[in-house]
């Protein structure tokens, strides 16, 4: 051996919690997304896109599902990217997530932005079906702390 120490990616680390079915969920989840990339030691992710894309996914959750039950927010650490995956009760896919819309969106609209941000800022995304409805989820990669501008 020649002395050098080989450094292992941080084993995968995930933070799941039910929030309300309620515009307050949004704040919250923003927050914990923020600390979870925050416990990132050797690599980080872009933290601004992932509560961007974390608020649209709760706010979609919250504006497009009916009834009261909780929402859930699961993030996973991964060691090359950071995914956020939103559960709610409604089975029914996202409108147009994983295609490109038909149209571009009026730019004076207050509405109909939220998934085309999470394509165009997220490394993938998409949809599955769960027992209790369906996630949608967004990756966004990590970058090796070396890579960083310090």
């Amino acid at each position: 051996m020649n002395g050098t120490a080989v450094q292992e990616p941080p084993a995968p680390a995930s933070w799941r919690i039910a929030l309300p079915h309620t515009a307050a969920a949004v704040p919250v989840a923003r927050a914990l997304v923020r600390t979870a990339l925050t416990e990132l030691e050797h690599a980080a992710a872009d933290c601004d896109t992932a509560e961007l894309l974390t608020a649209e996914l709760v706010a979609n959750a919250v504006e497009h599902t009916a009834g009261d039950a909780p929402i859930e927010l699961v993030v996973e650490l991964l060691p090359t990217s950071c995914q956020v995956e939103v559960h709610d009760p409604d089975p029914a896919p996202p409108g147009n997530l994983t295609r490109p819309l038909p149209e571009e969106p009026d730019p004076w609209q207050e509405h109909g932005r939220g998934l085309l941000l999470i394509r165009t800022l997220s490394s993938s995304c998409g949809h599955r079906t769960t027992d209790s409805g369906k996630a949608v989820w967004f990756r966004v990669p990590v970058v090796p702390a070396q890579w960083h501008r310090g």
